[in-house]
């Protein structure tokens, strides 16, 4: 086997398959097991199964290793560069229905509107190789509606809070009087109320408001737009930030991890250090050989954090073996319940995380749709919230040999904490609620020539070579029995005739004379009664 860096880096892990991991078999074969072809990424040969779990036979690690690192010499480095897997922004909408009577303080009642489908294009640019084994790239989004995949049009109108009437108003809580009914007496000028009834394509992509141009007038850089308002303003034609990740060309083990991202090695945003840590992939791609005490770590600029995915089960996707990864219930957990999250804080009922210090300090709050996983008392807050693991739960299912995602739906709401604030008539009477304004999907799942290559390369040509092997086998042992057996055979002759040999001695005296008259030329005249005979 080969004994190169790569090998050296690899085979721990793949020693660990063996010593961890009752149900994984592999088995040590001398050969390339790596099937790659020049237009799609690296694949595992695919050997079988034992009692319905996946078998893996063991790699050439060098040649693994050369195949699967980022190097434009690379077979799969065209499809890290650009991944040939279509991804969806499927959004919803929480449509307020009683929004007078909220104001008056009333429970709020939600209706969801969507999926609103956009497809998202993504490929990378200005990537550089720098000499300690990184890359560096910017990854260019930009999204297209899809009408036929969606379930209203981008001009429906939606019901939902004013964040920047509402945010504004928490940020003066606690200042001077004056400076709340002059913010009073702006909103009132400039028609803004607490909620709004703004197009989806409005609230996605952004509005002009009179209220931005005033803020930016009189507080210049207090927010970090200067045009138009839109959840989802900053992301369509952007990219996600300056990542460096690690090659793995000079140490496999560290392959796809991110090393900095914006220049940086830690954000800012929180109030720990394990929680500022940048920790993990880009998301897109992981290491190789993963087992089911592996895990799946990545950091989102969108989130501002890193996230941990932990093992749940084996499955398949489209014929190919699947390891499926999902959210362990401590990820959105407040300091409380869980700790090492308290550098997130400050928090509110678990199951929310509060993402204001890295959103221009609006209330805002991610967590799972419908707060699933979250605190009863979220859901119970407002009507029309209904969580369920099955509709609100992310997962990412990756083929474990190679690190590549086969299929993945990642879903998360956003929310706003609003309450009344005296001192601004804008608010009336709101009790404290975190209200949801909308959960998005973010999903792509191999498909077409893509998987049907992935398929082949993974399951059907592997198979075929399984069984040619025990068919060579066969025949070898056929060709290996032949002389074994023809070797036998002629000794059992030689041993047949010495035991005739033996009986008797009249039968040796009959045998001894009969074999001297066949040495003796017989006399004329004996032929015919040698035959009476």
């Amino acid at each position: 086997m080969d004994s190169g860096p790569e090998s050296q880096q690899v085979l721990p892990v793949f020693q660990r398959y063996l010593s961890d991991s009752s149900d994984w078999v592999f088995f040590p074969a001398e050969r390339w097991c790596l099937l790659i072809d020049s237009s799609s990424a690296p694949v595992q040969r695919w050997s079988g199964q034992k009692e319905g779990t996946p078998v893996y036979e063991s790699c050439h690690w060098g040649h693994l290793g050369v195949n699967v690192r980022i190097d434009p010499s690379s077979l799969s480095f065209n499809m890290w560069k650009e991944i040939p897997v279509p991804f969806y922004l499927s959004v919803y909408f929480f449509n307020i229905l009683n929004p007078e009577e909220i104001i008056q303080g009333q429970k709020p009642q939600v209706q969801e509107r969507g999926p609103y489908v956009y497809r998202e294009f993504r490929h990378k640019t200005n990537i550089t190789f720098n000499n300690n084994d990184t890359v560096s790239f910017l990854e260019h989004r930009s999204y297209q509606f899809q009408p036929d995949k969606s379930r209203g049009q981008e001009s429906d109108y939606i019901v939902m809070p004013n964040i920047l009437v509402l945010s504004a108003s928490m940020m003066m809580e606690n200042r001077p009087g004056i400076l709340k009914l002059m913010m009073t007496l702006a909103f009132s000028t400039l028609g803004q109320r607490a909620f709004m009834n703004r197009t989806v394509g409005e609230i996605m992509w952004g509005y002009d408001d009179p209220l931005i141009h005033l803020i930016n007038q009189y507080f210049p850089n207090s927010l970090p737009f200067k045009g138009k308002f839109g959840l989802f303003a900053e992301l369509n034609n952007s990219d996600s930030g300056l990542f460096t990740v690690f090659t793995g060309v000079r140490d496999f083990s560290r392959i796809h991890l991110v090393d900095k991202w914006n220049g940086v090695s830690k954000v800012n945003f929180w109030h720990s250090d394990q929680c500022n840590m940048i920790n993990g992939t880009s998301g897109q791609m992981w290491a190789p050989f993963m087992t089911p005490e592996s895990s799946l770590e990545f950091y989102s600029p969108e989130a501002c954090r890193s996230m941990k995915l932990i093992y749940k089960e084996q499955g398949m996707f489209g014929g190919i073996p699947t390891f499926r990864f999902v959210a362990p219930n401590t990820l959105f957990a407040n300091g409380s319940v869980y700790p090492p999250n308290e550098g997130f804080c400050p928090c509110r009922e678990s199951g929310i995380q509060n993402v204001s210090t890295c959103r221009f300090n609006a209330p805002l709050f991610l967590s799972h749709p419908h707060f699933y996983n979250a605190d009863p008392v979220l859901a119970e807050a407002v009507s029309g919230l209904h969580p369920n693991p099955k509709e609100h739960s992310l997962f990412l299912d990756i083929h474990p040999v190679t690190g590549i995602p086969m299929n993945c739906s990642v879903k998360l709401q956003l929310s706003l904490f609003l309450k009344s604030v005296k001192g601004i008539g804008q608010t009336g009477n709101i009790q404290p609620v975190v209200l949801p304004l909308m959960w998005f999907e973010e999903s792509g799942a191999m498909e077409g020539e893509t998987l049907q290559t992935f398929y082949t390369q993974l399951v059907l040509m592997p198979k075929v070579l399984q069984y040619a092997q025990y068919v060579l086998l066969a025949l070898g042992c056929i060709l290996l029995l032949i002389p074994i057996i023809y070797q036998i055979r002629s000794q059992e002759k030689c041993y047949l005739f010495w035991i005739s040999f033996k009986k008797g001695s009249k039968d040796k005296e009959a045998v001894q004379a009969y074999s001297e008259f066949l040495m003796t030329s017989a006399p004329k005249g004996t032929v015919l009664q040698e035959a009476r005979l």
